[in-house]
């Protein structure tokens, strides 16, 4: 398969991953954001509970982020739409991830990366952090404790926002909050009251937030 150019308007791709072709969807800022040179990878959900590039919550990242003047990719991990292969918990989708990543900086090496993901999907994100070095990562409702899945060895950058529901029904929110009290360097932090795991009634809210929060990471966008 030949690699795909990054496009200039947005646009469905096919890029060739490590369990074979994987869906991409590139979106550019919209209206009147000037653009900035920043590409942000957002990766959805559980795979096996209906998680996919589509999910209401990973296109509103992808909607704040643009209204930002960012650019974002969206991408189906193995086994999901038209991404081959087969749901690996969480190992074969950093895979996943690490492949659409260098894709970006090999297509765009003069845009900073960021990382973004909503609950397995900021589990995924997480951990390959140490390995991406992006330059900002958001963490929606990640999932810490849940399943087998290991948050003890990650490493986010500096630039790290994490944005929880109060009332998360799926994950432990105190539990995320222990978790992010006992790291070093814990990262910024909106609690979002009576809010779900799926932000039911909060994705205006939700969207408010990411980009209250993420303006002060924001290069001049005439640079």
């Amino acid at each position: 398969m030949q690699t795909p150019t990054f496009p200039h308007e947005s646009a469905t791709l096919t890029l060739e991953g490590p369990a074979g072709p994987l869906e991409i969807g590139v979106d550019f800022p919209d209206g009147d954001a000037a653009p900035r040179p920043i590409i942000a990878v957002i990766c959805h959900p559980l795979s096996t509970e209906g998680g996919s590039m589509h999910n209401k919550v990973v296109t509103m990242v992808s909607r704040a982020l643009r209204d930002l003047g960012i650019t974002t990719v969206r991408f189906n991990f193995r086994g999901v739409g038209a991404s081959a292969g087969v749901y690996d918990n969480g190992e074969g989708e950093g895979d996943d991830l690490r492949a659409v990543a260098n894709w970006v900086r090999s297509q765009r090496p003069d845009s900073a990366l960021w990382l973004a993901g909503f609950s397995f999907g900021a589990y995924v994100s997480l951990r390959a952090s140490a390995a991406l070095q992006p330059q900002a990562l958001i963490s929606v409702a990640p999932p810490v404790g849940r399943r087998t899945w290991d948050f003890s060895q990650v490493q986010p950058p500096s630039n790290w926002l994490v944005v929880q529901g109060d009332a998360d029904e799926i994950v432990d929110a105190q539990g995320v909050y222990q978790w992010l009290e006992s790291l070093e360097t814990p990262p910024q932090l909106v609690r979002m009251p009576d809010t779900s795991h799926f932000f039911h009634r909060k994705l205006i809210d939700l969207r408010g937030a990411l980009q209250h929060e993420v303006r002060r990471w924001l290069p001049d966008s005439s640079s």
